[in-house]
């Protein structure tokens, strides 16, 4: 398997203390989206969209445990009941707003991601694809505020 960056994302975060623990806490910061020359092409009709996926790569993050215990809780879980970023494959997702599109520059607000954080894909965010209709959140239940 072979995966190369499409671009890299710029945040004010500059340390995993500082950043955000989602994108719903990261109070609007905004970040930009820097795309390589030959994806450009790639975005266009992208600005239609109020929110993106951002797939990037933990690129900070090293090993991992199959237990940990996640923020929000005090009790040790499965490392793939939670987001927590030291994974096997140390992939990412996010959901951010698009507030432009200039050139190979794509305006982000809600980042929660590192600077400097290599980016591999952009998908749109469509609710209607996303939002199953009945959900549980497991351990989470009772823990997360709307």
């Amino acid at each position: 398997m072979k995966l190369s960056p499409i671009g890299i994302i710029h945040t004010p975060f500059k340390s995993k203390e500082d950043s955000p623990i989602q994108p719903k806490f990261s109070k609007g910061a905004k970040g930009t989206v820097e795309i390589k020359e030959e994806y450009v092409e790639g975005l266009a009709d992208l600005e239609g969209f109020s929110h993106i996926y951002l797939i990037f790569y933990f690129h900070l993050s090293e090993g991992y445990n199959l237990k940990v215990v996640p923020y929000r809780d005090s009790v040790e879980r499965g490392l793939f009941a939670t987001r927590a970023p030291r994974r096997p494959n140390q992939i990412g997702l996010s959901v951010v707003r698009l507030i432009s599109i200039i050139g190979n520059i794509i305006e982000i607000a809600d980042a929660d991601m590192l600077d400097g954080t290599p980016l591999l894909d952009i998908k749109p965010y469509v609710p209607a694809f996303t939002e199953p209709e009945e959900v549980t959140i497991g351990w989470l239940e009772g823990k997360i505020h709307k």
